[in-house]
């Protein structure tokens, strides 16, 4: 998926610039055209997520309905629940890569 597609709310992410390149987050908050909030339960929580440049990260084809749903019934999502659907993608890629 190109960079200069939309980036969706609940959309798994890789970071490609800046300290926390090589990890994934989710997107929590798209905003403007060219950046958006991105979050990873972790490091960076849903209180305090951090600004990313979209060009500066890798889009993927997953998004996590868990999290989409969270944030759009409560107007946000536990960060345990952020943590989980990365555990779960990343368990997903590693099982694709066997």
């Amino acid at each position: 998926m190109d960079n200069s597609e939309r980036v969706q709310l609940g959309q798994i992410v890789k970071v490609l610039r800046g300290r926390d390149a090589g990890k994934y987050a989710i997107v929590i908050r798209p905003i403007e055209d060219k950046f958006v909030w991105v979050a990873d339960g972790d490091k960076r929580k849903f209180d305090q997520p951090k600004k990313k440049n979209i060009l500066h990260l890798q889009v993927t084809n997953e998004i996590s309905n868990e999290v989409v749903e969270s944030i759009r019934e409560a107007g946000r999502v536990t960060n345990g629940k952020i943590r989980f659907a990365l555990s779960k993608f990343a368990e997903q890629q590693q099982a694709d890569a066997t």
